[in-house]
């Protein structure tokens, strides 16, 4: 087998949000990367760039093309390692890799998530639980990244070669972090907010899971309460119409600011008061980790990637069973206290800093890597 490893995903701005540190570690190896994905992005550290016609739906006609194409794919290059990602490129690289892990290719698979989890719709479970376990088979290691799906996975009988659980895909806490009173004042007027604005955070994309409904709702309880707050929601979507209409039906249009796709998140969280997190399922999110580095203490709906990262009265809060009554009074109480960033902000950093940054990411993927790398004296285990 060649030096070469393959990193898969339904589409290339996956690899560009969460991996390019690790593709640029693996080029520094002396690896040769590819990438296969829907997309036209292009992307650093990738020394080959293959475009598939893979779709989220697992329904939809052009996925058997794209398997065609990454079956292909993989028979012509002998790649010595498949790194997938996303539910339908995990699916759709496990099943185009099955002829080629006899001849020595191992498959990684990452699920970010599993669909099917404590609270679950039952349909989830019918439909993603048997994919997921028997394309297990075809896996030589499966990484979760929290711990009720390592749990999950290690008490269903999945047949990996090895199931290991890594803290994410990895926080920059350089980009990410906390910025001094000053610079908050600055940013504030930059973006054009006041320095006494009560300004909310949520970064994601407008669909069903993320729900960004329930927070407009619970802003609409805010109106009076705390009139001097902003929603700022960073994204766009499906649903990103309907919510600008909620806005305007629920008489909140002024106290929300739809900031659609944004290259300069860095820049936005740390003005900001609160995260928030409204959304249904989560494996370990991103936006939530990248608040909590910038010192944001967060106020999130109960579900396992926001359990795993806050702690009641220590980094935020957990709504239970949420509405949008209970949503908004949290709010309110939060913006009644003396400067929460101070407590909660800095234990929410702390949390971010000690287990979830890039360079610690890249020590726990490199001894998982390490067991499907040849010629071991060749590697230098260097993390910049």
């Amino acid at each position: 087998m060649s030096k070469k490893i393959l990193f898969c995903a339904t589409v290339d701005y996956h690899f560009k949000a969460f991996h390019l540190p690790y593709m640029n570690w693996f080029q520094k190896q002396g690896w040769e990367v590819h990438v296969a994905a829907a997309g036209n992005i292009n992307l650093p550290y990738t020394d080959k760039q293959f475009k598939i016609l893979i779709q989220r739906s697992p329904f939809h006609p052009s996925n058997m093309k794209a398997y065609k194409q990454l079956k292909r794919i993989i028979n012509q290059n002998s790649y010595s390692i498949i790194h997938c990602h996303t539910p339908f490129g995990g699916v759709l690289a496990r099943l185009a890799a099955k002829e080629t892990r006899k001849r020595g290719t191992k498959v990684i698979y990452t699920a970010h998530g599993f669909h099917f989890c404590k609270g679950a719709p039952l349909q989830n479970w019918l439909f993603y639980y048997p994919i997921e376990r028997m394309l297990s088979r075809y896996t030589d290691t499966l990484i979760l990244i929290n711990q009720e799906d390592y749990h999950l996975a290690r008490t269903h009988n999945f047949k990996a070669g090895s199931i290991e659980h890594v803290h994410g895909v990895g926080i920059d806490i350089e980009k990410y972090k906390p910025v001094h009173e000053q610079k908050k004042r600055e940013l504030r007027k930059s973006f054009g907010y006041k320095a006494d604005d009560f300004l909310l955070f949520y970064a994601a994309e407008f669909n069903k899971n993320k729900n960004q409904q329930l927070l407009l709702h619970a802003l609409a309880l805010l109106k009076d309460k705390v009139p001097n707050t902003k929603l700022l929601l960073a994204g766009k979507g499906a649903l990103l119409k309907s919510c600008q209409q909620l806005a305007h039906q629920l008489g909140v249009s002024g106290m929300v600011d739809f900031l659609g796709f944004r290259k300069d998140i860095e820049q936005i969280l740390p003005m900001c008061d609160i995260g928030v997190a409204s959304s249904l399922r989560e494996g370990l999110p991103v936006n939530m980790m990248e608040a909590m580095a910038c010192g944001l203490p967060v106020v999130a709906v109960d579900n396992r990637g926001h359990r795993e990262l806050i702690e009641n009265e220590k980094h935020g809060w957990i709504i239970s069973n949420p509405n949008a009554v209970k949503f908004a009074n949290k709010l309110i109480q939060v913006s009644n206290m003396t400067e929460p960033g101070l407590t909660l902000g800095k234990c929410a950093r702390e949390k971010i800093v000690s287990s979830y940054t890039v360079d610690k990411i890249l020590m726990e993927k490199r001894k998982i890597y390490e067991k499907h790398m040849e010629k071991w004296g060749e590697v230098h285990w260097a993390v910049h």
